[in-house]
């Protein structure tokens, strides 16, 4: 099975390397993640499994969900994540799955949600440069300027483009980022130990997986 855990952004800290050097990480709390499904090619026509994380009264769940998540012999679920596999898994519906699984990993890629920063302005949401500064610039200095030459027909329709840099909503996005070196795994308490700012707010939902691009070094013999 590939490894990957869903898990909470607990917040950030710092630890020292073997050379006294200070490393910032973020820390999450991994798992631990019950598998709620085991997809097979025979069945499905593709391999996967799928992981249930958070534990929640039945009442905040759907019916749907319980019964879902009670084949698989566990209670309700909060958050589900699914992980296609090239080949079939030795894991069954119902096995936990913990940070142990990362034990020689040295790269995860992190999934979340960015913070929401409600309605911006060009200036925050796209680093616009603003207007001059200069005298004869007046209550406009955080304007966006002119959009007439980004009209869908210019010169007869004032309607912007689509894709037009302009205000709006920022923030709340889904966010990959990849290749973080993982420092280290604390088994006794499901936490994982992160190089790096990681997406979201303390407490947001992660998706922390292998990282796919990262190119690992032999060790010199």
């Amino acid at each position: 099975m590939t490894p990957a855990l869903l898990g909470k952004k607990v917040g950030m800290t710092r630890i020292y390397d073997e050379k006294g050097a200070i490393v910032p990480v973020t820390v999450v709390q991994a798992g631990p993640c019950s598998i709620t499904q085991v997809k097979t090619a025979e069945t499905d026509g593709y391999n996967a499994v799928q992981l249930g994380f958070g534990d929640i009264k039945p009442k905040f769940s759907t019916f749907p969900l319980i019964g879902h998540t009670a084949k698989a012999g566990v209670g309700p679920k909060k958050h589900f994540q699914e992980i296609k596999l090239k080949d079939a898994t030795d894991k069954a519906a119902g096995d936990v799955v913990d940070v142990t699984i990362f034990d020689g990993v040295q790269f995860v890629d992190v999934i979340g949600t960015s913070k929401g920063k409600g309605t911006a302005g060009v200036m925050k949401r796209h680093h616009f440069g603003g207007q001059p500064a200069s005298h004869g610039t007046e209550r406009k200095h955080r304007s966006p300027g002119s959009l007439a030459s980004r009209a869908t027909w210019r010169g007869q329709s004032g309607k912007p483009k689509k894709g037009v840099r302009m205000a709006g909503h920022m923030g709340m996005d889904r966010v990959t980022t990849r290749n973080h070196p993982l420092v280290k795994i604390d088994k006794d308490n499901n936490l994982l130990l992160i190089k790096g700012a990681l997406p979201g707010p303390n407490g947001a939902l992660l998706f922390v997986r292998k990282a796919v691009t990262a190119k690992v070094k032999a060790a010199a013999e």
